[in-house]
């Protein structure tokens, strides 16, 4: 059988476990919903409410997904001390935690290192104890910390020197973390800085749960593909409370093919990917809710130990991908980027540990006995995903 790849990680102190020391923050990948995707600016206190209530009605807290996440252009100004407040379409921050809470969810909420988000509200720069201690206050659960206005302060301080340029973006998310660690409250931290300066190689080690990867998914099948798949290399840096993040998830928001989305959801539960929805929760199909809440394809995105998968053959548009599980079981994930229906021969070399062995098919329910004249058949811009029984 092949063997696990070790993480590098192992060993260290990971920064993502509770403040009180009696729990692991982000032990396996945060799952929710994030307003950006389907409300972007427009969201407000009564969408965040909306979408709580479809999380539990729809089962999908029950799934797995408990974070309710404010994105962008909820802030509004600081006051004379320079305390940040709400704007009005959010007029109690507090209440929409305690209402969000009462539905056995989590609140999350986003800001930036930099004087101004991305929208162009006030950032925490300069604030950075301030507005832990006022998100600790409200009951916040997650932080979504957004580069932004912040490159410029890189600009203008680093200039071309690349050393001084990584040195000031780890300092600035470094210092928010330590901010969220006196409030004593256990926040997931969400580092969004698109992958700049190799952020895999150092965000764990300054306390960030999840990091982007990548700049922003758009809700196409080129842009999808290409930021999921790019992500083959990156495993040695996921694990329980530290995480890879290629973005949100688009299923269901229309722009993909049933077939597509479910290579997008299959890609990012094989890379232990967070599972953060980005639709409008109060009107999916059930296309949409089969595959957002395929219980067996979540457990591979929720296996406890933390493994993000492994690239181990291409041919073409043709991918194998290899995940292992707790208790020694393995998932194996077929994709075919291309664009006719292709078949994978099981004979290929790196399958040859598991001939002989039941898989069960994730998405047909379908039980396969892999031998070495089994032959896959993929459909084009399709996704076969096995777990071994």
């Amino acid at each position: 059988m092949t063997t696990k790849l070790m993480n590098p990680l192992l060993g260290i102190l990971f920064l993502g476990l509770s403040l009180s020391g009696s729990a692991q923050l982000a032990a396996t990948p945060p799952m929710g919903w994030n307003s950006w995707n389907h409300f972007a600016s427009k969201v407000t206190d009564a969408d965040v409410r909306t979408a709580a209530d479809a999380l539990v009605a729809s089962g999908m807290r029950d799934a797995g997904y408990i974070y309710v996440n404010i994105d962008d252009t909820w802030e509004g100004e600081r006051d004379s001390q320079g305390m940040i407040h709400s704007n009005a379409k959010f007029p109690d921050m507090k209440a929409l935690a305690d209402y969000v809470h009462s539905k056995g969810l989590k609140l999350g909420i986003y800001s930036s290192p930099g004087p101004k988000t991305c929208a162009g509200y006030e950032g925490s720069y300069g604030h950075e104890d301030q507005d832990a201690q006022t998100y600790a206050s409200w009951g916040i659960d997650y932080l979504k910390y957004d580069n932004c206005s912040f490159r410029n302060i890189i600009k203008e301080q680093a200039g071309d020197d690349v050393a001084k340029a990584k040195e000031l973006q780890q300092a600035a998310f470094k210092k928010m973390y330590l901010a969220i660690t006196k409030t004593g409250r256990p926040i997931v931290y969400s580092y969004c800085q698109y992958g700049r300066y190799a952020v895999w190689n150092w965000a764990a080690q300054d306390g960030g749960n999840l990091w982007r990867t990548t700049t922003d998914i758009k809700d196409t099948w080129d842009r999808m593909s290409v930021i999921g798949f790019q992500q083959a290399g990156l495993e040695r840096f996921a694990g329980p409370g530290h995480w890879n993040d290629p973005d949100m998830l688009e299923v269901g928001n229309g722009g993909m093919t049933r077939d597509e989305y479910q290579v997008h959801f299959s890609l990012w539960a094989m890379l232990s990917a967070p599972l953060i929805a980005g639709n409008d929760l109060g009107k999916m199909t059930d296309e949409t809710k089969a595959i957002l809440m395929n219980r067996d394809v979540i457990a591979v995105d929720q296996d406890s130990l933390g493994n993000q998968a492994k690239r181990v053959w291409t041919e073409g548009p043709l991918e194998i991908w290899i995940k292992h599980l707790a208790h020694g079981k393995v998932v194996l994930a077929f994709f075919n980027r291309g664009e006719s229906e292709m078949l994978v021969n099981a004979s290929t070399p790196v399958l040859r540990d598991f001939w002989n062995r039941q898989f069960k098919n994730l998405w047909t329910k379908g039980e396969l006995n892999l031998g070495s004249k089994t032959k896959i058949d993929v459909l084009s811009h399709g996704v076969v995903m096995l777990r071994q029984e």
